[in-house]
């Protein structure tokens, strides 16, 4: 489906995590937004093709939505949804449920790793993008949480990882 030496995967907090919140017309979000699309074109030229998003609130919708954007100049650029569990989003607000199925609709793959949510689910679906992946991006505070799970996974596994220190963009 993919060649791992030109794939990248997300991982990163969700809004509560980050200096927004779900606000994403603060200029620390937009500023960040600018950042992530520079950093995306980087990794691009770099030679990754291919994106596997884990579909969170949070970072990872944010970056699903500028790789969509991007790939209108850089048109072989492909987007996976690896989706942890059907369902995944039936309790989230409304507007992120919506936000979440347009970019489901422009993925050119959806990976459902689970029929129904599980404790091990979100955790499973980290793993198997890591393995899918040889680089990982990670929007990061620093602190223990599940995206520091996978960055120390991706290390374990010989990933290069890329951290973005969201603790940059708190005013």
């Amino acid at each position: 489906m993919w060649n791992k030496e030109e794939t990248a995967c997300l991982t990163g907090h969700r809004p509560n995590k980050l200096p927004w919140f779900y606000d994403e017309t603060k200029s620390s979000c937009i500023i960040f937004k600018q950042d992530l699309q520079t950093l995306f074109i980087g990794v691009y030229e770099y030679g990754l093709k291919n994106y596997l998003i884990g579909m969170a609130e949070g970072f990872d919708m944010i970056g699903a939505e500028t790789l969509i954007e991007l790939r209108k100049t850089y048109k072989d650029i492909k987007i996976f949804a690896i989706v942890p569990c059907k369902g995944q989003e039936t309790k989230w607000k409304q507007s992120q449920q919506e936000r979440y199925h347009n970019i489901l609709k422009q993925c050119d793959d959806v990976i459902t790793l689970s029929e129904e949510y599980t404790p091990t689910c979100m955790n499973e679906r980290n793993e198997y993008m890591v393995k899918n992946s040889s680089v990982v991006i990670a929007c990061w505070n620093g602190k223990p949480s599940g995206t520091g799970n996978t960055i120390r996974f991706a290390k374990e596994n010989g990933c290069k990882i890329r951290i973005i220190d969201i603790n940059k963009y708190k005013k």
